[in-house]
C-alpha cells in the first residue's frame, strides 16, 4: 500500500515507519522537521504543518491510508489546545483529500478502568504521570470522542497499553477493546516496536473500522 505517516520522526512514528518499510509498503513520511530522514526507493519525505487543513489534504492525497502519530510534544505550551487543533486539522484534511482510511495513534488515558471511569480521570494517573502529560492525555481522550462522531472516514483509534517503552520486536501482542489491559494487578505495557506491528497489522487486515482498540505485550510484566 501507499501510506502517509504523520509524525514520522516521533517516538511512535519512527517505529511505524520502520515496520511499514520492512513490510514493503511505500511511505510518505510527514513531519514538522523531517531533516533526520533520507528519501529512498520506498520513502518520500515531506515537511508538514499538521495544523493546516489544506496542507494535510495536499500531503495525503492519493494515498491508500493515513496513519497519524501526531503529538505537539509533551513540553509544548498550551498542549491541550495544540493537540486538539492538530487532531481536528488532520481529520478534516484527510476528509478533504478523499482518502478514506485513517488510523490514529492515541494514548491509554481514555481507556476505561471501571464502568464510566477513564484512566485519565483517576487519582493514580494524575499523581503518577508528569504534570505536563495530563493535558495531552485529556486532549487525546477528547479527540477520540470527536472522532467517534465521524461517519465519513473509515477511522480507527489505537490506544497503546499504559506503559509504552523502547524494547524488542516480538511480533506478538494482546488485543483489547475499551478497557485498560492489565499484567496481573498492574497496568500492562508494550514495546513501541510491537505497537508498530499492531498498527501495520490493522492497516493490512482491518478489524476495527470506526472503533477503538488497545494492545499490550503478551508476556512482559508492567514496570514496577
Amino acid at each position: 500500500m501507499k501510506i502517509a505517516l504523520i509524525g514520522a520522526t516521533g517516538f511512535v512514528g519512527t517505529a511505524v515507519l520502520e515496520e511499514l518499510i520492512a513490510r514493503g509498503h511505500a511511505v510518505t513520511a510527514l513531519s514538522r522537521n523531517p531533516s533526520s530522514l533520507s528519501p529512498g526507493p520506498s520513502l518520500t519525505v515531506r515537511a508538514l504543518d499538521a495544523y493546516d487543513v489544506d496542507a494535510v489534504a495536499s500531503a495525503v492525497h492519493g494515498h491508500d491510508a493515513v496513519v497519524s502519530a501526531f503529538n505537539p510534544g509533551w513540553s509544548a505550551p498550551e498542549l491541550y489546545e495544540l493537540f486538539m487543533k492538530g487532531s481536528d486539522a488532520i481529520v478534516r484534511g484527510v476528509e478533504k483529500s478523499g482518502v478514506q482510511r485513517l488510523l490514529v495513534v492515541g494514548g491509554a488515558g481514555s481507556l476505561f478502568v471501571a464502568p464510566g471511569v477513564q484512566l485519565v480521570d483517576t487519582p493514580a494517573f494524575i499523581d503518577h504521570v508528569p504534570p505536563n502529560v495530563v493535558p495531552g492525555a485529556k486532549a487525546a481522550r477528547d479527540a477520540l470522542t470527536a472522532l467517534r462522531e465521524n461517519v465519513t472516514l473509515a477511522w480507527t483509534f489505537l490506544s497503546p497499553a499504559a506503559f509504552l517503552a523502547p524494547g524488542e520486536r516480538t511480533g506478538k501482542y494482546r488485543l483489547g477493546g475499551e478497557e485498560l489491559l492489565m499484567a496481573g494487578d498492574k497496568p500492562a505495557g508494550i514495546s513501541v516496536a510491537d505497537l508498530a506491528v499492531a498498527i501495520v497489522d490493522e492497516l493490512e487486515r482491518p478489524q476495527h473500522v470506526r472503533a477503538r482498540f488497545t494492545v499490550a505485550s503478551v508476556d512482559a510484566p508492567s514496570p514496577a
